[in-house]
């Protein structure tokens, strides 16, 4: 085949000429080849344009189209090969593999589902899908993202399943954050929402419907296998995982606690709709704004009836369930939880102005097997059951004024068994006048140390003090090789007389 600038010289030739030998010559080429272009350029044919040759495969391309017509483009080439080799074809399966990507392409275009694009309405649509959240302490999470398909104000929620109550957690939290609800809400088809298909037409589950009654919305379902009813919803859930998730691409940490991924999810809520959207140009939140005048109002009291059987929290921050004491944050004294059994687990939800939240979880326990959580309470002051001392009279206060080695005296005294323990402390008071607080306060400290507690101890301490003495960092203890009788060396100069030195011995 020649170029195209090839052909341009030959009839260029050709016409200088008007001789297809002479021609031939000058462009270097056979006279037939000269006058097979002349002819092409005088039928009004492009001469450029290459002749299609016969194929081998051509009276197999019907059999080829029907294989793919009836299989609707899915049939693989290789089961096609063996159809025609088996009616005479002798070709490669090469030569089968581009008949049928080039019959597949044809198919597809004749077949192509065309899509309407989607102009949402402020108030109608709200969105939601859940993504699979990273593990903690290897237990598995979920994040539940919701998406308000006019204004793009996203939502994401972490759980730790997916039950029907989670979901109405998650439902009317959402619509509390965005101040309202739309007039339909879109969603997959799992069985908390959609219970079974009857000729392709989704039979709803009736507790969906009904939380969908309480806050005026009616709740659809995308079609099966169809990412384009809900696509919305799957950006949120891929951008989500995306920026939530701990991968390498994120570099984020892996979570210590539940509550660190919750803080992580209002962050990430926070700053996404404050950015500009890349389809509307417009800030999220302040498109939200514009949407609330389209939203319905919401009603005062959460669905609370999927959350299980309601509780009062009693004054040591627990409830009370089949005979078994399990503990709630301390801060729900006194106010009304809801309780319910998921597995093996006891999950407690409680409302708040934000809507209801998962408050607590524990293992499932028997009676007289109470689940008492830590985290549940506020710090002890007092440690391992050791009470501070406060006081309570005006010379209790005089005397732990001193500091806290007053305090650390007191409570030695105390274990101690110490005797007339209350007029030791206004002597202590009375010796601070005199010496010092301070310097009161660290005899006092010492005596604690060392179990000093007599009468007389204190003042001791303090003339030690006085004559430059150091703090004393460790109690002198009596062992087998170190003892605390007092010595005869205060008697060696007694009456004039003194030890005999070894020279005078002898």
């Amino acid at each position: 085949m020649k170029t195209y600038e090839e052909i341009m010289e030959i009839l260029e030739a050709y016409d200088l000429t008007k001789s297809y030998r002479a021609a031939a010559e000058l462009a270097g080429c056979d006279h037939h080849t000269v006058r097979r272009y002349v002819k092409l350029r005088g039928q009004g044919s492009d001469p450029t344009r290459r002749v299609e040759r016969p194929k081998m495969i051509e009276p197999f391309l019907p059999k080829i189209e029907e294989l793919v017509e009836r299989s609707q483009a899915k049939v693989g080439a290789d089961v096609v090969h063996e159809r025609i080799t088996a009616l005479g074809f002798a070709g490669t399966d090469r030569t089968t593999r581009r008949a049928v990507a080039i019959a597949k392409a044809s198919w597809r275009a004749g077949n192509r589902r065309v899509f309407r694009p989607w102009t949402p309405e402020p108030g109608l649509w709200l969105q939601w899908d859940w993504g699979e959240g990273p593990r903690i302490k290897g237990r598995r999470t979920w994040l539940w993202c919701a998406w308000l398909a006019w204004s793009r104000f996203r939502v994401v929620i972490p759980v730790l399943d997916k039950t029907l109550p989670t979901i109405v957690a998650c439902l009317d939290t959402t619509l509390r954050r965005i101040g309202g609800a739309p007039t339909y809400a879109l969603t997959d088809n799992e069985k908390t929402v959609t219970i079974d298909h009857v000729a392709r037409i989704a039979v709803r589950n009736p507790a969906i419907v009904e939380v969908g009654h309480h806050y005026g919305m009616a709740i659809r379902t995308c079609l099966p296998a169809d990412p384009q009813s809900k696509g919305g919803s799957e950006a949120t859930v891929r951008i989500a995982k995306r920026d939530l998730v701990p991968t390498e691409v994120n570099l984020r940490a892996v979570y210590g606690t539940f509550g660190h991924l919750e803080a992580a999810c209002r962050a990430f809520t926070e700053e996404i709709n404050a950015k500009v959207h890349r389809e509307t140009k417009r800030i999220p939140g302040d498109m939200l704004a514009e949407e609330r005048r389209h939203l319905h109002v919401l009603p005062k009291a959460p669905f609370a009836v999927a959350f299980g059987e309601t509780r009062r929290v009693c004054w040591d921050a627990t409830i009370s369930v089949e005979g078994v004491r399990y503990s709630v944050p301390h801060q729900l004294i006194d106010t009304r939880v809801w309780a319910r059994f998921h597995g093996d687990e006891l999950v407690v939800t409680a409302v708040g102005e934000d809507g209801p939240a998962e408050v607590a979880r524990h293992e499932r326990s028997t009676p007289g097997n109470p689940k008492i959580a830590d985290e549940h309470y506020p710090p002890r002051k007092d440690h391992h059951g050791v009470r501070t001392p406060k006081a309570s009279t005006a010379d209790e206060a005089a005397f732990l004024a001193l500091g806290p080695g007053a305090a650390s005296w007191l409570m030695e005294a105390g274990a101690f068994g110490a005797h007339r323990v209350r007029s030791k402390m206004a002597e202590a008071v009375s010796l601070a006048k005199l010496h010092g607080a301070a310097d009161v306060d660290r005899a006092l400290g010492t005596a604690a140390i060392t179990g000093r507690f007599a009468d007389g101890d204190l003042l001791s301490l303090l003339s030690h003090q006085a004559r430059g003495g150091g703090e004393l960092t460790e109690p002198i203890r009596a062992s087998e090789t170190h003892s605390l009788q007092p010595g005869t060396s205060a008697w060696a100069n007694f009456g004039g007389i003194r030890p005999e030195t070894e020279e005078e011995t002898a």
